[in-house]
């Protein structure tokens, strides 16, 4: 067989273990399951077209320890067994569909072509024809990988099956590795820019593989195996917008996202602490006060600090409460390889996932800790599966952890707070920490007592909605000093005119 030729005779270690372990649940399935009771689910993408290399190897090699004929025919002779589904939709691209007839009739595969939809064909086919397991092309990452392993039964309200996931933990690097190193066809799409194929509708070539070249008349892409980072393999799956408003590559699985012009709007974050510590009065919070700071002076208004025990529970229930809630949150505290170390575990139950290893980041601790990374440190490696995103900068020796709109900071101390804030302010190109302008900010202090100034100001708010007021004393007997906040500088200077005219005290007034 030339696939396991060509992965015996490969000097990349861990492709060879990558195999050797998609080999052996390939082979496991098929020792638990008749070659009548197994099919498989070609779509013509990359991670499929790996799967059926992968299966057309494990079949030879579980024929041959069988001592079956199969073992002895060459790689020309042999015919692949396995009921293959193909679902064929109005909107697929007619690349994919010529790829997967022509892969078809070039490894005699034969297609049970469905042109309906996905729950609907399969519930006919299983009725038409009993099948007991189904080989899947799903990896961690994929939307629908949440959850499963490699054996897993299908889902409530399913026909009744077991998905069989022979490449679930292969990353994107290794689906190219393979390929490559095997020398089989893809889709040709891949050489076009495009890294994660959907429909027609939803699925663009990848900006990030884009070949700047103002001579071009046409854009240009570099073929998908060149993306370096396998987590933006995503990037170019987003509804194809007209060009009224610009598209941007973004720096997470979420693809192109819609950028419209600035208009001023407020973001709104929330920050969560999480520690005994801080809680027991045993150590005071410094990076909270600090985070507020840095995020005000950009503009963002903090929606609310909350410090939570650790406990995976406590701070599940925290950042369910606030995700949904704010534009982002920042989450610190609780994150390294002690019993105590629970932030990560808790952002992963907040969005209903499991804890799944993260090559990458792994070898980023590898080359932190050197051979000091083992045992309880490699748990450390355990991020929120198929939500995670790296947030990588020359400045840190390990990146920051976002899943979605939550970013995990590993700072224990203002400076290292200081250096991970000035990483994520460069990452401000992705839209991150988009800056909407900063506050403008006026004061008034009045030797007026709350009750006198409790009228005026709550008239101010009335009149001036958009601007945020507020009071504090540096003592009890100091003077009063009321702050107002807001975004247009005349809207603010008017309030505060008005406010002046309202206490008639000739109050100082000071302005930042």
């Amino acid at each position: 067989m030339e696939i396991d030729r060509a992965i015996r005779d490969s000097d990349d270690r861990r492709l060879k273990t990558k195999y050797k372990n998609a080999i052996y649940v390939i082979q496991r399935a098929l020792a638990l399951y008749s070659i009548e009771e197994v099919a498989f689910s070609f779509n013509g993408g990359k991670d499929s077209t790996v799967l059926l290399h992968l299966l057309r190897a494990g079949y030879f090699l579980h024929q041959a320890e069988l001592g079956h004929s199969n073992g002895g025919l060459s790689d020309g002779e042999f015919t692949f067994p396995i009921r293959t589904i193909y679902f064929e939709t109005p909107s697929v691209f007619p690349e994919i569909n010529s790829f997967t007839y022509e892969t078809a009739a070039s490894y005699g595969v034969q297609l049970d072509i469905i042109r309906v939809d996905f729950k609907s064909g399969l519930e006919a086919l299983l009725k038409a024809k009993p099948t007991r397991a189904i080989f899947l092309g799903v990896r961690i990452g994929d939307p629908t990988a949440v959850g499963q392993e490699q054996f897993s039964p299908s889902s409530p309200g399913w026909p009744p099956f077991m998905r069989v996931n022979p490449i679930l933990d292969w990353s994107y690097r290794d689906v190219w590795a393979f390929l490559l190193t095997c020398k089989v066809q893809y889709c040709g799409l891949y050489d076009q820019g495009y890294t994660s194929i959907g429909s027609i509708n939803d699925t663009v070539p990848n900006a990030l593989l884009c070949i700047k070249d103002s001579a071009a008349e046409k854009q240009k892409f570099k073929p998908a195996y060149m993306l370096s980072d396998g987590r933006l393999e995503r990037a170019g799956r987003a509804r194809k917008l007209s060009s009224v408003v610009a598209c941007e590559p973004a720096a997470s699985n979420g693809g192109l996202k819609c950028v419209e012009p600035d208009r001023g709007s407020i973001h709104t974050a929330s920050i969560v602490a999480v520690g005994d510590e801080i809680l027991s009065g045993t150590i005071e919070d410094q990076l909270g006060p600090s985070l507020c700071r840095k995020l005000h002076s950009i503009g963002w208004l903090v929606s609310q600090i909350a410090t939570v025990r650790s406990e995976v529970d406590s701070v599940s229930e925290e950042v369910e409460r606030r995700k949904s809630m704010s534009d982002l949150v920042f989450i610190y505290g609780g994150v390294g390889p002690l019993h105590s170390d629970v932030t990560v575990g808790g952002v992963a139950k907040a969005f209903g996932v499991r804890l799944a290893p993260d090559e990458e980041y792994e070898e980023y601790l590898r080359n932190l800790f050197g051979d000091k990374c083992t045992g309880n440190r490699n748990e450390m490696a355990q991020l929120p599966e198929g939500i995670t995103e790296l947030l990588e900068h020359e400045k840190l020796p390990v990146p920051l952890i976002k899943c979605h709109n939550v970013i995990v900071l590993t700072a224990t101390n203002v400076d290292e707070l200081d250096q991970q804030w000035d990483a994520l302010i460069d990452l401000r190109s992705t839209n991150l920490l988009a800056s909407t302008g900063p506050f403008v900010t006026k004061h008034l202090s009045t030797s007026l007592s709350d009750l006198e100034v409790a009228q005026p100001l709550s008239k101010i708010s009335i009149e001036f909605p958009d601007i945020y007021t507020g009071c504090y004393r540096k003592s009890r007997a100091g003077p009063l000093i009321i702050t107002l906040e807001g975004k247009d500088q005349e809207t603010v200077e008017a309030a505060m005119e008005a406010l002046s005219m309202k206490l008639s005290c000739g109050a100082k007034q000071t302005s930042v």
